[in-house]
């Protein structure tokens, strides 16, 4: 596409109107196999799991968004996760941030250490932890930036120089972010990583995930994948995250704005401690975020004393709602240690730095000061 701002990327990469109805939304084309033009020809589809129309849009907006050279599209952000590494071989090492969503470490600990790749969990804030890391077999580093749940930020650029130094790639979660106010590949990365549930969405009715790659090889590699393995997004997913994406700077300028005033109102408060955002200028890497990021985001955690505060606290919010998940129009709050990190062990979780009263806040769009009143009441009761 021509060199748009990104508002205007995010409503028209990828969803030009159907040529053949002049459709202006992206049609849902639900059919898992496609008429063959003769023997071995197609109009450019065969079969669903190989390539959809939809799902072309959305991996071509993907693309557009993360300024990629190919974008793709799976069930979920594991999936997506699953296909990053489906091609490494027994033998191969794997670094990745300490500080990472307890489904990656699941997902790396309990299957794929089990082909025979060796997982190494750093402390990627420490640039030199990493250069220590790489070995001469290691083929990734995964990082996740700003961290879940702790908002611990890795400085991209000056990893993917490390590892390029050494002929490794560099993989970044960007999902906390969205392409809106983080840009992984102009910073040096290889591959970005979303979980297109979260932001891309943006309404909390779709489970996806993507891979963006930035080299001609990344394309074949999840092309390969998607066809081998079989983990990819529906027609309908897809249309849903073409939705979500046409509002996605809107929604995350209104999530910005919002986060910024509930950790501003937090910050303050007698009965929180450790309140992770790197939006404050208190946060230990404020410069490193003000550097790599085009804005601070609307996630955020903190600490209560017990898990007991804890229960109390989520008991009595009302707006905010007690579930999973982040990225949506309305407000979450989570409790770590039961949620997003209850799949690994107690003993883990201390390594982590997550104990039994972390809250995870996932800010929304609603009016900020009926946010902040929502918390203050809830605080209150704990």
């Amino acid at each position: 596409m021509p060199d748009y701002k990104y508002s205007t990327l995010a409503v028209h990469a990828g969803q030009h109107p159907d040529p053949l109805t002049g459709a202006v939304n992206v049609p849902v084309y639900l059919s898992s196999t496609f008429e063959l033009t003769g023997i071995g020809t197609d109009r450019g589809w065969d079969y669903s799991r190989a390539g959809n129309p939809t799902r072309d849009r959305l991996e071509a907006a993907l693309a557009a968004l993360e300024g990629g050279s190919s974008g793709h599209a799976f069930t979920s952000g594991m999936a997506a996760i699953s296909a990053l590494v489906a091609m490494l071989r027994a033998g191969d090492h794997i670094v990745c941030s300490s500080d990472v969503y307890a489904g990656t470490v699941r997902l790396f600990d309990q299957i794929v250490s089990g082909y025979g790749i060796e997982i190494e969990y750093v402390d990627t804030s420490d640039l030199k932890a990493v250069e220590t890391a790489i070995k001469p077999n290691t083929k990734l580093v995964h990082i996740e930036t700003p961290s879940n749940p702790l908002m611990v930020l890795t400085d991209i650029a000056a990893v993917s120089r490390i590892a390029r130094a050494r002929g490794v790639e560099v993989s970044v979660d960007n999902t906390f972010m969205s392409p809106v106010l983080q840009s992984p590949l102009e910073l040096g990365a290889d591959i970005v990583m979303h979980s297109t549930t979260k932001y891309l969405n943006g309404h909390s009715d779709g489970l996806g995930g993507a891979l963006i790659g930035s080299k001609p090889e990344h394309k074949d590699r999840f092309l390969l994948v998607q066809k081998a393995a079989g983990a990819v997004m529906s027609p309908f997913e897809c249309f849903l995250v073409l939705r979500g994406i046409k509002t996605l700077p809107l929604r995350i300028r209104q999530h910005e704005e919002n986060g910024r005033a509930v950790a501003e109102f937090l910050a303050k408060h007698p009965k929180i401690s450790k309140l992770a955002y790197p939006g404050l200028k208190t946060h230990p890497q404020y410069d490193l975020a003000v550097k790599q990021q085009k804005g601070f985001g609307s996630m955020m955690s903190f600490e209560l004393k017990s898990r007991d505060e804890a229960a109390r606290f989520l008991k009595a919010v009302k707006i905010f709602l007690n579930a999973e998940s982040l990225g949506g129009v309305e407000s979450l709050a989570s409790h770590s240690a039961t949620t997003t990190h209850g799949s690994v062990s107690e003993e883990t979780r201390q390594r982590m730095g997550i104990n039994e009263g972390r809250m995870r806040l996932s800010v929304g769009i609603e009016d900020k000061e009926d946010l902040i009143a929502d918390l203050d009441q809830a605080l209150a009761a704990v």
